[in-house]
């Protein structure tokens, strides 16, 4: 026959189960300073979006296959859906909504602007206040120049990804510009020295962001914009 006592002992007395452990975790995110008091199991990705509401980093595979979720760590492109919040403790974190106002690599002053808002992926549209803005008509703050080359070679359709594009695209211009070499580049080329983006660079840096409508030809135009 089955026994009436609960686990834990006779009586009843059982043992509460174990407390998630929790750290105080400070970010500087998007030029803010965000301290949060965060489960160890969270990732970046969902802190983002859940707690600080920067949706731009969207999640698509969860596991670190996808692109969707690139976000910049100290000017880096990583994938947030693989990183624990609170192994970045005292990290500077730019997302799509940050880079509004930043120079080619992500340098300037970040902010969370409307046009950075809106390439989303939630609204890129030509009409009304949300096409106003993305194209500088509603006076929102002025786009990086990665987003703008993503609007003038129109290279989106449902803008899911967008945003992990983008943030990508701005680490590939930084990695370039600091000498750091990728698969196809050649082996003869001068070590530190810039790298520079021909498409096959921009498409084997960037073959870590999926795109499942299709539209690599026009971000590698757009990226080869900003790049010359």
């Amino acid at each position: 026959m089955g026994s009436d006592i609960p686990d834990g002992g006779a009586g009843g007395g059982g043992t509460a189960p174990p407390v998630p452990p929790r750290s105080a975790t400070t970010l500087r995110v998007n030029g803010d300073t965000r301290t949060l008091d965060l489960d160890h199991r969270r990732v970046l990705l969902d802190v983002l979006r859940e707690d600080l509401d920067l949706t731009g980093a969207k999640k698509g595979c969860d596991h670190g296959q996808c692109g969707a979720c690139t976000v910049l760590v100290d000017g880096r492109r990583v994938n947030s859906c693989l990183l624990l919040a609170v192994a970045l403790d005292g990290c500077e974190v730019t997302t799509v909504e940050g880079l509004t106002g930043a120079g080619p690599a992500g340098e300037g002053r970040p902010g969370r602007g409307l046009a950075g808002e809106e390439l989303t992926g939630r609204g890129l549209t030509d009409e009304g206040p949300i096409g106003e803005r993305c194209t500088g008509g509603g006076g929102g703050e002025e786009l990086h120049p990665v987003q703008r080359a993503f609007l003038d070679r129109d290279a989106f359709q449902c803008g899911y990804c967008t945003p992990g594009q983008i943030c990508s695209a701005v680490g590939v211009l930084a990695e370039a510009a600091g000498g750091h070499p990728s698969h196809v580049t050649p082996p003869a080329a001068p070590s530190g020295r810039p790298v520079p983006l021909t498409p096959e660079e921009i498409r084997e840096r960037l073959s870590g962001n999926l795109c499942r409508c299709g539209a690599y030809p026009r971000i590698v135009e757009a990226v080869e914009d900003v790049a010359r």
